[in-house]
Formats: structure tokens, sequence, C-alpha cells
């Protein structure tokens, strides 16, 4: 069994800060989806109210269509795993993930029965009689979710569960959650700050800043087509131009900087005035001896890194702005050496004018 959630307008007032501001979003039954954003935009916070450790000041959370209002959290159709995970580890594996029917009084038996089975599941088979402290961090994140999933909710909420495990392990784990989301079918609410997991294991995610969602979308559209400028800096790297527009047709425009006029795509309200600035993907920079008839910057390079599968090349223009620019470690592609002088070329079906918050990593920040 699984459940959609829906946050209808939903607000969380701590005194006069407002921690979660408006949040209306739709999270049809057994989809995995992510609430992804920086430490204090509020995703934790809406954690909270669906699983009913916080109320709402504003709007309604509704689990299955049934309005959670007054539902206390041992009487809603979710399981919670936290970050540390809150093993016990004076208990055997099995009876860690029994717990929850132990409290429902389910015997011993059926009890054994069903920690078995999800063992199984989260294929660890041979761990039921093991203590805690025997297992690897990727085998207690399985053991976590299995004691979740022993109690049959509706609906998992994760918070930040991978963050304490090393590169590799989180990145075995990602696959490990997404493949028991679809083994089980059960409703994952995801909460976490790493782009990289976000965009790998969910069916869409919500970008939060500052208590606003800002953007809900497949991966694949936020990466590609993000609503904004905060959207565009926090989900992956980019270069970016600060100016106005100074003409548009058909979606495009033509956006003048310091660095240079350059044409592009025109994003959602950018062309309404205010802050704009053109957003350029590394991987989308390219870099030749000679100037392009079209979006070219002429730049020098300043250093050059190698990334496993790509190399990033950092260069500055004439008006001292760090540019990046990715290239394939395919061993076909000529990479430039530190002080070359070269031209930073970019067709503008790959560049994007975007409005919105000035981002951390935004160079007028």
């Amino acid at each position: 069994m699984s459940a959609g959630v829906e946050l209808d307008n939903v607000c969380a007032d701590f005194g006069s800060f407002r921690a979660v501001d408006t949040v209306r979003v739709n999270i049809q039954p057994g989809e995995f989806f992510s609430f992804l954003g920086p430490s204090g935009c509020g995703k934790t916070t809406i954690l909270r109210m669906i699983s009913g450790f916080i109320s709402p000041s504003k709007g309604a959370v509704r689990i299955g269509g049934k309005d959670m209002l007054g539902i206390r959290p041992n009487q809603r159709p979710t399981a919670l795993i936290f970050q540390n995970l809150a093993l016990f580890p004076l208990m055997p594996v099995w009876e860690n993930i029994a717990f929850g029917l132990e409290v429902r009084g389910v015997d011993k038996r059926k009890r054994r029965a069903r920690a078995e089975e999800l063992l199984a599941l989260v294929d660890l088979p041979d761990a039921a009689d093991k203590a805690v402290s025997q297992l690897s961090g990727g085998q207690k994140q399985r053991v976590a979710i299995a004691r979740a999933l022993a109690v049959e909710p509706a609906v998992m909420l994760l918070d930040e569960p991978l963050s304490a495990l090393d590169l590799k392990l989180r990145q075995h784990m990602r696959a490990e959650l997404r493949a028991i989301q679809k083994r089980t079918q059960v409703t994952f609410i995801y909460i976490t700050h790493d782009q990289g997991e976000a965009l790998a294991m969910s069916d869409r995610v919500g970008v939060m800043s500052q208590g606003k969602l800002q953007q809900v979308a497949t991966p694949r559209e936020i990466y590609n087509d993000p609503a904004n400028g905060f959207v565009a800096s926090f989900v992956g790297e980019n270069n970016i131009f600060a100016g106005e527009v100074a003409s548009t047709v058909n979606g495009m425009a033509s956006f003048r900087t310091a660095s240079g006029v350059f044409e592009a795509r025109l994003g959602p309200n950018a062309a309404a005035g205010g802050k704009t600035r053109l957003y350029l993907r590394p991987e989308h920079a390219r870099l030749s001896r000679e100037a392009s008839a079209g979006n070219s910057i002429p730049v020098k390079i300043t250093d050059v890194a190698f990334e496993g599968n790509f190399i990033s090349i950092q260069a500055r223009d004439t008006t001292g702005q760090l540019l990046v620019a990715e290239v394939r470690n395919d061993g076909k592609t000529a990479v430039p050496a530190q002080g070359d002088a070269m031209h930073m070329t970019f067709d503008a079906s790959h560049a994007v004018i975007l409005a919105g918050e000035i981002s951390a990593k935004d160079p007028e920040a």
C-alpha cells in the first residue's frame, strides 16, 4: 500500500520567523519525491509536518486524501528514517527490525518471520542474528529501512539518511534505495541538500530556498530548464554573467554583459525587468583557438584540473571573470595549457537568461 501526500499552502512559523512559506505540492502514491535545498531552507520542517511532529501554522497536510489535523505521529501511515538511524545496539538485527511489531503486540514467531522477509528484501538475508556493531554503514542503513518497512507504512520519510556515509557507499546506497522503493511501491519523500542524490533517485524534485518552493519538476527538467536563477545556480555548476536583456524575438534574446553581447534562450519572467543573468553550464562551453561567429569570449587559461571522467579548465576573460569549461577525458580532445590564449564559445540554445534570487555562487552576491 502507498498513499499520496498533499501539502495545501502549508506554512510553519516559529515566532516571527517563517520557516516554510505557503508550500503547495501534490506527491503521487508510489512516487519517489525529493525536497532539495541548502541548510535552513525549510525542507526538514516540511518532513516534520508530514510526520506529525510539527503542526502547520497555516494550510493543511493530507495523506491519502485525509486531513492530518489533530492526528498524532504514531497514528499516521508514515515511517521516518533519521540521519543517525537510531538502531538499538543491544538488540540483534532481527529484533531491531521487528521492534515496531512488538510494540503492536505481534507474537515473536510472526515478528521473526517478517524480519527475515524484510532482510531478504534489502539483500541482508544472513544478518538476522548479527549484532548491530557487526554491520557496515551501508548495512545499518538497510536495516533502518527494513525496520521502517516492518510497520507497513504508506509513506516513507527519509531525512538525509546517507549524509554520514562515504562517497562510494553513498553512490551505492542511492541505487539500493531506488531499487527498494520500486520493489515496495511505497511513497518515498526524501530530504537532501545533495543535488546528486536528488537527481539520481527521484521521480520528481522540489527545489527550496528560504522556505519557498522554487520549482517542482523531473530531474531532467530541473537541470535543463530551471525556473529561476536560484535553481540554475544551486543545481549543477554554471558560468554566470550579469547583464540586461537588449532585445527579444521568438523566445531568444540578445543579452548585454561586461564580457560582451550574447544570444541565449529567454527563461521564465526574464523579460519582465529586474535582475537577470545568463547561465551557461561548463559542459556546454567549448574552447577554440579562433573566435566564433556566434557567442565567443576571449579568455586566458588559468588552470587545468583532472577530474577523472572529465577535465575542468578554468579561464579568465578580459574583465577578470573566472569561467569554467569541461571536456570529456576521452583521449581525443586537445587540452590547452595554462597561460594559453583561447576563445570560449557556446551555442545560444545551451545558454539561458533567468531572473530570480541571487545565489551564493553568483558573482554579484
